[in-house]
């Protein structure tokens, strides 16, 4: 799930214009993959967990509470640090804060205690927001401004082929086919993790040493400028729509796991189930390419508005019925995902000038979804059963889809200047 946080190409320039980006793009390209990898590894821990320490779903979902609640806590912080430090420093600092994050899996295992597994989660959370700050922006400015929508979607692309793997090596690495998890025994995390740590690292030396271009800032012009991003209603409601969003498919990617284990719709093993979420996020790949393509003929607030309808429907589907129909059926909600962030996005700057980049960073701050919304289906799980639970990212869908009806059309508030 890749984010454009601190939204700063439109007033920044870089040193040396005509240099070639290419191999400076494929670098960056990598931690989009890492990323996202390291994210969606996120719903192979919550059922191995959960096993391991016995919890109920509300404990569970504090493993994407944990997580991310660092965007919320870290992201305005590491605006400040990237601004003092430069984009290249920013970079080797999250991948270093990301790489001790997962080396504390190792005591975390070793201890068999809860608490530290999460306190873990939110210390890598936090090296890879900083890394998103510092990482978005730098690929808008690598190269021509008309060409950086499609620079930004082919990095998001990566990303979302990080969350496709990762499910299928993490049931292999984290389950063993066939085999329950052991009550108190979460080692099956630490070899993983270190992996992981060590890949962080040998990217740190690689960026600590590489020659990359330059990005020369400029002076905010937000701070002498009378006015608000706040008072434009589509960006406020596109706020909301964001914190909907990724807490939909934040929530629905850390249950279908544990869905999928239930007798009434596949009554599979965690390890077997957990491979199936290739096809949740591998959805939301293939989707970002049809979307992309879609839209050159069709408005982003139509496709947006028939994706949450789809979603909507099909999350029902696999509330109300069972087997192989509900099975299908959520897994198809990765498909509708796909090109919702990135559509909510724009719309919701829409018209923002000279206010563009105050509102990238109240959309930023509204991933914070991702923490809320699946510990309330965790709740909800635990109080009237894991399949009804669904209902609750069905209801996020609703508030997308008006978004995409009306929300989206671009309003001030308070006769703000478009």
């Amino acid at each position: 799930m890749a984010i454009s946080m601190q939204q700063q190409s439109a007033q920044e320039s870089v040193s040396n214009p005509n240099q070639s980006y290419r191999f400076a793009l494929v670098a960056l390209t990598s931690l989009f993959f890492m990323w996202g990898f390291i994210t969606c590894l996120n719903d192979i821990l919550i059922p191995y967990l959960k096993g391991a320490f016995e919890l109920n779903y509300t404990q569970a979902m504090l493993v994407q509470f944990c997580f991310f609640i660092a965007y919320f806590v870290v992201s305005l912080p590491a605006g400040k640090l990237v601004g003092a430090i430069g984009y290249q420093r920013g970079i080797v600092v999250g991948l270093v804060i990301a790489s001790v994050g997962c080396l504390l899996f190792y005591p975390a295992a070793s201890a068999g205690i809860y608490a530290l597994f999460l306190l873990a989660l939110f210390v890598l959370a936090s090296g890879i927001t900083i890394l998103q700050v510092a990482a978005n922006p730098y690929v808008s400015t690598l190269g021509p401004v008309e060409t950086a929508s499609s620079r930004l979607t082919m990095t998001q692309a990566f990303n979302s082929f990080g969350t496709t793997v990762a499910p299928f090596f993490g049931s292999i690495l984290i389950f063993t086919e066939g085999a329950e998890v052991v009550k108190g025994d979460a080692s099956a995390t630490q070899v993983p993790y270190l992996m992981l740590a060590g890949a962080l690292l040998i990217l740190a030396g690689i960026f600590a040493k590489l020659a990359l271009p330059k990005i020369i800032g400029q002076d905010d012009q937000e701070v002498t400028t009378k006015g608000s991003a706040w008072q434009y209603s589509h960006l406020t409601l596109g706020a909301l729509g964001i914190f909907m969003y990724v807490g939909a498919e934040v929530a629905i990617g850390s249950t279908i796991v544990n869905f999928f284990t239930l007798d009434s719709i596949a009554g599979m093993h965690e390890g077997e189930a957990a491979k199936y979420l290739t096809y949740y996020w591998g959805g939301a790949m293939v989707g970002r390419f049809i979307g992309a393509a879609v839209m050159q003929k069709v408005s982003g607030r139509a496709v947006l508005t028939f994706n949450a309808l789809a979603a909507f429907v099909l999350v029902l589907v696999a509330v109300f019925f069972d087997g192989m129909v509900a099975f299908w059926a959520i897994l198809l909600v990765g498909l509708c995902n796909s090109v919702m962030f990135p559509t909510i996005f724009s719309l919701a700057l829409n018209g923002l000038g000279k206010f563009t980049a105050q509102g990238s960073g109240i959309l930023c701050l509204a991933i914070v979804g991702g923490a809320i919304v699946p510990l309330f289906q965790g709740m909800l799980a635990d109080s009237i059963g894991l399949q009804l639970s669904f209902l609750l990212p069905a209801l996020c869908y609703v508030y997308i889809a008006f978004y995409g009806i009306k929300g989206a059309i671009p309003h001030a508030i308070e006769s703000g200047k478009e």
